[in-house]
């Protein structure tokens, strides 16, 4: 099937996607976080439209989504997703990608900074990419493999479908999100406008792998109080706020931090610290695959909380906890095909696929939570969220094959 695919296009766009900053930003209300994504999906955008796609549109929010006409009656609508955003935790700007044709194994200096080096000891992926096509970064951005080689997998199969009217199949949604690495990536989408009987996302690592379980996830924000005066004459009257959050953090249990848990443990990560001796503002992740055990969590980040108030004169401490996303395993029920005809894909290929789990969550968790089943699947990407960050064209273009054998197997649906 790899005749289909248009290796060269393929990379182009992956390297057109990447070089567009869209770094999201948490510290802001807008949606999309930053104006890259709304770039990025203008050029989307414009070729789905040279495609022939008529109706393809970026509604007012940056959301790009468009329709491959079907040719079967009675086929049912499906839909692929990705995202265009990047992760905030590494800047995404001014990327210079570094294209490695033939890797021939061994440890790769990255050229922008030379304390950055992709091992094989830190990443032992590298040794199934020998002989392969892969792209780094120069070591001081992130690459935006995470998403980005989802969206380049999703328009050369747009471009497939669209060059190849013969491939059976019903209609089939193409949709780019925005913000998803700060949680927001469905916040704009009406599943039911979608309307579509199960969606893929392209926003695994590697190859071959089906991704049935994310974790469930709450957010807390800790808000701790004290008083600030010049330290000259802060005898008795200064509260530090700073002492008061270090008491907090070291009351969380260290044994449900994500540097001591795995597989299917979750976890409790303070990740962001701001402020100073008269407030600090604390943000928590909260992650388990066994969503009540999300209310236990809150419960301990409450119990610390009471505890660093008693122990620390005159502070206060304020916690606020939100719904995130659930676990993608949880709503998949509903629709059992769309993980069955995921793997059947991968075995008409010759390959045999994994079912896996994410110790994170993906824009396929809110969709299956709102009712429009999303299972995740491999997109070529490695070392995410990071300037040692890579990606494998060989493994794209498996993912594209996947993403046409599914396409075909729906094609073969009844829906009538």
């Amino acid at each position: 099937m790899s005749n289909l695919i248009n290796r060269e296009r393929l990379l182009e766009n992956f390297l057109t996607y990447v070089r567009v900053d869209t770094t999201a930003q948490d510290d802001t209300d807008h949606y999309p976080s930053s104006p890259g994504q709304i770039e990025l999906g203008k050029i989307l955008l414009n070729q789905l439209l040279e495609l022939g796609l008529n109706d393809a549109v970026q509604d007012e929010n940056g959301i790009v989504i468009a329709t491959i006409p079907g040719n079967i009656d009675g086929a049912p609508t499906i839909a692929f997703n990705s995202h265009v955003d990047t992760s905030p935790e590494t800047t995404g700007k001014d990327v210079k990608p570094n294209v490695i044709e033939n890797y021939a194994g061994g440890d790769i200096p990255l050229s922008g900074d030379p304390t950055k080096v992709i091992t094989e000891k830190t990443c032992a992926k590298l040794v199934d990419a020998i002989g392969k096509t892969i792209i780094t970064t120069d070591g001081t951005t992130l690459l935006g493999g995470d998403d980005k080689a989802g969206v380049a997998i999703i328009m050369e199969l747009a471009n497939i479908l669209v060059e190849n009217p013969d491939v059976p199949r019903g209609n089939v949604r193409v949709m780019f999100t925005c913000d998803e690495e700060i949680g927001r990536g469905t916040l704009h989408v009406d599943v039911n406008q979608v309307n579509a009987i199960c969606c893929y996302t392209f926003d695994g690592g590697g190859a071959n792998d089906v991704d049935v379980e994310t974790f469930s996830a709450d957010g807390a924000v800790v808000k701790i109080k004290g008083v600030n005066i010049h330290p000259a004459i802060a005898k008795d009257k200064m509260i530090n706020a700073i002492r008061a959050t270090a008491d907090f953090v070291a009351r969380l249990p260290a044994e449900l931090s994500p540097e001591r848990t795995d597989g299917r443990d979750g976890f409790l990560h303070p990740y962001v610290i701001e402020g100073g001796v008269a407030e600090v503002t604390l943000k928590i992740l909260l992650r388990s695959f066994d969503t009540p055990k999300l209310s236990e969590y809150a419960d301990i980040i409450r119990k610390c909380a009471q505890e660093t108030e008693a122990a620390c004169t005159g502070v206060s401490v304020e916690v606020v906890v939100s719904e995130q996303y659930r676990n993608l395993a949880d709503g998949l029920a509903a629709e059992p095909r769309a993980v069955e005809f995921a793997l059947q894909a991968h075995r008409n290929l010759g390959r045999e696929p994994k079912q896996t789990i994410i110790r994170g969550g993906t824009d396929g968790s809110r969709f299956t939570e709102m009712g429009l089943p999303t299972p995740n699947l491999s997109s070529g990407q490695h070392n995410i969220h990071s300037p040692l960050e890579w990606a494998c064209l060989d493994e794209m273009i498996a993912a594209c094959e996947v993403g046409v054998e599914i396409v075909k197997l729906w094609g073969k649906v009844d829906g009538s």
